[in-house]
């Protein structure tokens, strides 16, 4: 066989190979390919969706004890509850209320605000009113934690009290003891107007 001949087989061979590789091998490579990516795809939006898996919920109310004694109710006209947090339920028009020894009974409500069921925790935000009676708490969010003895009130805090009035951007108050810690994010002075009471005698005749 001579020798250009030799070369002309093995060119004819290598052309052969090439459309064999371009018409069947790399179309199958692309279609595994592009099964992968789907499935990868796939896989994201399923775990993307079992997050967003939820129970909703119309008037809900939760019972329990604090400090082992004192007992406490959580109410909620709206409430939804997310599988991969099961212990938390996400509230609409949020009511808490707490049954103190001496009879006052503390009243907190929210637009919105979240409850533990575990921890007993609940966080409020969204036109905060708390009340006990005598004193009243306004906020943009306050917070309500088991280990606290004292609830925490922040962003635009307003609180009335028996001897006045006073603003801040955050508040400590204890509905028990009546005492409260103000402070100002940006070490601002407090503003505070205070009640003064005059008594008066009846004069002796």
């Amino acid at each position: 066989m001579k020798k250009h001949q030799k070369i002309q087989i093995f060119l004819f061979s290598v052309g052969l190979f090439l459309i064999l590789l371009t018409y069947f091998y790399y179309p199958s490579f692309i279609s595994k390919d592009k099964s992968v990516f789907d499935r990868s795809v796939k896989t994201e939006e399923k775990s993307y969706e079992e997050k967003e898996k939820k129970t909703t919920l119309e008037y809900v109310e939760y019972k329990g004890l604090y400090d082992f004694d004192k007992k406490f109710t959580v109410q909620a006209e709206n409430a939804e509850i997310f599988d991969d947090e099961p212990d938390v339920v996400e509230m609409k028009k949020m009511h808490v209320v707490l049954y103190l020894d001496d009879g006052r009974v503390v009243n907190i409500r929210s637009n919105e605000g979240k409850y533990n069921k575990l921890t007993y925790d609940c966080w409020f935000w969204d036109n905060v009113i708390a009340t006990d009676g005598e004193t009243k708490i306004l906020a943009n969010n306050l917070d309500l934690l088991a280990d606290k003895n004292f609830v925490s009130a922040y962003n635009d805090v307003f609180i009335d009290y028996t001897n006045g009035t006073l603003s801040a951007d955050k508040l400590e108050y204890n509905f028990i003891s009546k005492f409260f810690n103000v402070s100002m994010f940006d070490n601002a002075p407090v503003k505070m107007k205070v009640y003064r009471w005059v008594l008066e005698k009846d004069s002796e005749s």
